[in-house]
């Protein structure tokens, strides 16, 4: 799930009180690091110490390429108690779901219980109709590049008033909110466009992806994608939470600003039932599995050639300046020129993004418990992978 309002800018007075004065733990490093290595790690901890600093409660990474892991925090996990953020943190990973979601589809369609030309209609009769939308003219590609003009659920004032900001979060952040409302919500209005005319991000495109991996599978989508990606990868701090309404220990707190009109005031959102995300936000992780999925993934471990490829054949919009959008996962070029692939996540009072090189040899995660904007979402990446040279003295 991508929060479209969550972009806020500004310094803000409590968390940054609280942050100045909190300790952030230094790099866990599993050997000694090379220079470029250490050089690299350093830039991306001064990102995340400017990003407390700036009034980002903490933020936890992990980085892993041929010098090993790395791990590091900055800031708290808890505004009431102080308590650090924690290496190993799991914390609602957002729209890093689609990377799953996309991954298990594209499965079914190497063993060819699906083709991506199929529509929406084949698989799904009859959902989705009205208001101009029609599932016989949409393809599951274009489900999953964003391509489909269907309305995106999370665009919707009533539902964002009702379930996403101010007192309407506060008051439902504890309803289970089955897949097919966020359908209908999306379906009340008419499509932006024509199916295949232009890149348009739209979480009700992966609502309807979970529906065809439960139709086409035959189970429930989380339970593809335990059997399909998390248990054979081994990612054992990985799950989908259903309607939980916990995260996992160890977890820190997650928090957000859900009052424009009093932008100083931050609230305590870590309690939320998780089928308000589903198959486009809904899945627990850490740093640690989310390096080891885009490694297994860009590594061909997960797909055959022939799928991956179709993955990493993106559209490009006005929308994604400098990056573009394959099949649930995003080509990100930094500063320096290096392509990495990978997926940005938020959840009301989480912010993550996870990417790797595209030869898998690189990975970088990290995630935020404040899901308010202090700076570039790109920064960490261009601190991890184009680092300006170590000082000679």
């Amino acid at each position: 799930m991508t929060l479209r309002r969550t972009a806020r800018i500004g310094a803000v007075g409590l968390a940054g009180a609280a942050m100045a004065a909190t300790a952030f733990t230094a790099p866990a490093q599993a050997s000694p690091e090379a220079s470029p290595a250490k050089a690299r790690h350093e830039a991306t901890q001064r990102v995340m110490d400017a990003e407390v600093k700036a009034g980002i409660p903490g933020i936890t990474t992990e980085a892993r390429d041929a010098q090993g892991v790395w791990k590091s925090t900055s800031g708290v996990g808890n505004l009431r108690t102080g308590t650090p953020r924690h290496a190993n943190d799991r914390f609602r990973i957002g729209s890093i779901t689609k990377s799953f979601v996309a991954t298990v589809l594209l499965q079914m369609e190497a063993e060819r219980k699906l083709d991506l030309d199929d529509t929406v209609e084949d698989h799904l009769p009859g959902l989705v109709r009205g208001n101009g939308n029609d599932g016989s003219k949409i393809t599951v590609r274009q489900l999953l590049s964003h391509t489909s003009g269907l309305f995106d659920y999370l665009a919707d004032e009533e539902y964002l008033d009702t379930y996403m900001r101010g007192e309407g979060y506060l008051k439902h952040r504890y309803d289970t909110l089955p897949p097919e409302k966020h359908v209908k919500v999306a379906l009340s209005h008419p499509p932006l466009f024509q199916p295949g005319d232009r890149f348009s991000y739209s979480n009700t495109n992966y609502i309807l992806a979970g529906l065809l991996i439960e139709k086409i599978g035959g189970r429930t989508y989380e339970a593809e994608v335990r059997s399909r990606i998390i248990k054979p990868l081994g990612l054992k701090e990985t799950s989908n939470p259903g309607n939980s309404i916990h995260i996992p220990r160890p977890s820190s707190r997650s928090y957000s600003k859900l009052f424009e009109s009093a932008p100083d005031r931050i609230d305590d959102v870590t309690e939320m039932n998780g089928s308000q995300g589903w198959g486009d936000g809904d899945i627990i992780s850490t740093t640690g599995d989310l390096n080891r999925f885009y490694h297994a993934l860009l590594r061909g471990r997960l797909l055959p050639p022939k799928q991956l490829k179709a993955m990493k054949t993106t559209v490009s919009s006005p929308d994604l300046p400098g990056m573009g959008y394959g099949l649930g996962i995003t080509k990100f070029r930094t500063s320096c020129g290096t392509t990495l692939w990978g997926h940005g996540g938020g959840m009301v009072g989480s912010v993550s993004l996870a990417v790797s090189t595209e030869d898998g040899r690189h990975q970088l995660a990290s995630n935020r418990n404040g899901d308010w904007s202090v700076g570039a979402p790109t920064d960490i990446l261009d601190a991890e992978y184009c680092p300006s040279p170590p000082s000679t003295g």
